[in-house]
């Protein structure tokens, strides 16, 4: 039984959930009872993004398939992994942070006792400006991503809603508490 909380971040590219993560984890920097997971991704670490743990496809494969990893997936071509050491935190009673993919969302809500999904989202206007704005992505390849955005949702009791069309002070502020509301 885990005393803590998985609180898992959800949104589609560009709702801004890198800068969110950012900001609260320089908010909460000096609190202990918070821990932001680093992923382990199979792309070099200065690809541009977050920041992650770079490790080769080979032990990426070698540790999803050793259970190294409390949640892993595939997408966009490389492979994401939750090192399960946040297994010990979690059995410390702490709020474990985690960008993931709605993927896995099934997946943790019947593994962990305490999950809470931060869903965040941006309306479609903002978000087609903040793609164009990143200059990453072909004109069909935002329209793609737009039309998966206006498909993405998640349900559930555990789902806290947090919008990203403000300033970024009102969206971490937004972000931060609804994380420290987590606390057991």
């Amino acid at each position: 039984m885990n005393k803590g909380c998985l609180a898992l971040v959800v949104g589609p590219s560009g709702a801004g959930k890198d800068s969110l993560l950012d900001s609260a984890r320089a908010a909460l920097a000096g609190d202990p009872g918070f821990v932001f997971v680093r992923r382990e991704i199979p792309r070099p670490e200065d690809a541009g993004g977050e920041v992650h743990t770079a490790i080769s496809r080979p032990t990426f494969e070698q540790r999803r398939d050793s259970g190294a990893y409390a949640l892993s997936w595939d997408a966009h071509g490389l492979g994401y992994g939750i090192p399960a050491t946040i297994e010990a935190d979690l059995s410390a009673g702490r709020v474990v942070i985690a960008n993931v993919s709605r993927g896995v969302l099934d997946e943790a809500r019947g593994k962990y006792d305490r999950v809470a999904i931060l869903s965040i989202t941006v309306s479609p206007e903002i978000l087609a400006a903040r793609l164009r704005g990143r200059g990453r992505e072909s004109e069909a390849e935002i329209l793609g991503r737009l039309e998966r955005a206006a498909a993405f949702s998640v349900t559930g009791a555990d789902v806290i809603d947090i919008r990203n069309d403000g300033t970024l002070d009102q969206a971490v502020a937004a972000f931060v508490a609804a994380l420290r509301g987590l606390r057991a």
